[in-house]
């Protein structure tokens, strides 16, 4: 990660990001106790941007986050407050270098949406068509870079200052979250992604599952005009019954879909929350949101198939191999001990069912994250790092095992002939 120059608003920022972390800082030294999960999560929304985004990465990381923090975080994933029209507009006719009334007949002024990063806005192209606006917020490149420079900087020294510490370990999750982040800021980017996986799902005669068309003509580095898709979440259960299709199968076809994506596509979508994923009018499942993509190599993702199928299987060599296939370690690991560890665990669960494990209809909703999540302290405590793919990856597992709690509870994701894991 190369240091940026900051100049005068850098210089702001840094002042900024250490005049409310100080006082904070001295009352928990004061009374000599680390923060809370909820006072940790005040604070990262208070600082803006990048710390909401590493908040929702703690939200989404069951694998590496404590079980307490990954709870309180997710009230990051909520709507952040929209900016106002005038300056959507400003960076609109910007961008895109002409006055809005050429590019849209109509534009609502209210946002349909407000995330950290972007918000987005209904509107109607001059030549007819309903799409939605995706507007860059003002100024968050700058604040991310700004932030993320004098993270890593300070990781990087904290690596070197604390004895026994892996080095790398903290700052390598903040190169890959930078880098992350700054996909996320490219909706040129963005907007390929939606070309490319349009193209692969026509190239492979998928009929059940669409992408929003984006309008280049409308689009540019900070400005995205997409497709406008009609259809209800897949976790609003009275739309869902009202719309009469079989919302169950529509989720099957969807994961079918992201499952041969692994295989078939350069990248899987690695952002499937709830927002993200509709049943649409004609029945089809949209897949919208592709800032965020993930790339998976082969072996990782044969090694990853391989661990779930020893979960299902309560396989403890297995799974001790798979995730030593998955993850990289600097020291020699005991595969024979690992085993042992895992079968511990699967012990103190009280020997779950499978259905449970990996499919759904489980007693808790939260059986898998819970699961994986020890998986994820066993794995740390071997010195094992699982690679940002294999992250992003299991994420996407957690929201379907929930998808299916609620549309299709008691199938077994690996015993039922409607999935398709593992496709060549």
């Amino acid at each position: 990660m190369q240091l940026a120059e900051l100049g005068v608003r850098g210089s702001m920022r840094l002042f900024q990001t250490f005049a409310t972390v100080y006082p904070k800082a001295l009352r928990w030294i004061y009374r000599w106790s680390p923060p809370s999960p909820a006072e940790m999560r005040e604070l990262f929304e208070t600082l803006g941007v990048t710390y909401i985004k590493f908040g929702q990465f703690i939200a989404s990381s069951p694998s590496i986050f404590p079980k307490e923090y990954v709870d309180e975080f997710q009230k990051c994933l909520d709507q952040t407050p929209a900016i106002p029209f005038r300056k959507v507009k400003a960076i609109i006719e910007s961008d895109l270098g002409k006055p809005l009334d050429r590019i849209y007949s109509y534009i609502d002024e209210r946002p349909l949406a407000s995330a950290s990063i972007a918000q987005v806005h209904a509107a109607t192209l001059t030549t007819g068509e309903d799409v939605v606006v995706k507007v860059q917020k003002p100024g968050v490149r700058m604040t991310l870079t700004t932030d993320l420079n004098a993270v890593y900087l300070l990781t990087r020294l904290f690596e070197m200052i604390v004895p026994n510490l892996d080095r790398g370990a903290v700052a390598d999750i903040v190169e890959e979250m930078y880098q992350a982040m700054l996909d996320e800021c490219d909706f040129v980017k963005e907007a390929d992604n939606l070309t490319q996986f349009g193209r692969y799902l026509s190239s492979t005669g998928n009929t059940s599952v669409l992408v929003p068309r984006p309008y280049l003509q409308a689009s540019n580095e900070r400005v995205l005009t997409m497709e406008r898709f009609y259809g209800v979440a897949l976790t609003d259960m009275d739309a869902l019954e009202a719309s009469g299709h079989d919302a169950a199968q529509s989720l099957f076809n969807a994961m079918n879909t992201w499952f041969a994506s692994l295989t078939q596509c350069d990248f899987f979508h690695a952002d499937l929350h709830s927002g993200n994923l509709m049943l649409l009018e004609n029945g089809c499942v949209g897949f919208i949101d592709f800032g965020m993509v993930g790339r998976i190599k082969p072996s990782v993702w044969e090694a990853t198939f391989a661990l779930f199928m020893a979960v299902n299987q309560q396989d403890y060599a297995q799974m001790a191999k798979s995730m030593l296939a998955i993850g990289v370690t600097r020291k020699e690991v005991n595969v024979d001990e690992l085993a042992r560890d895992i079968e511990k665990l699967f012990r103190r669960l009280d020997a779950m069912e499978p259905e449970y494990l990996l499919g759904s209809g489980g007693s808790e909703p939260d059986g898998v994250t819970n699961l994986m999540t020890e998986l994820g302290d066993i794995a740390k405590s071997y010195g094992i790092r699982f690679p940002r793919s294999f992250t992003m990856l299991l994420k996407q597992f957690l929201y379907f095992d929930r998808y299916m709690d609620l549309l299709a509870p008691g199938v077994n994701i690996f015993g039922d002939e409607r999935f398709d894991l593992y496709q060549e």
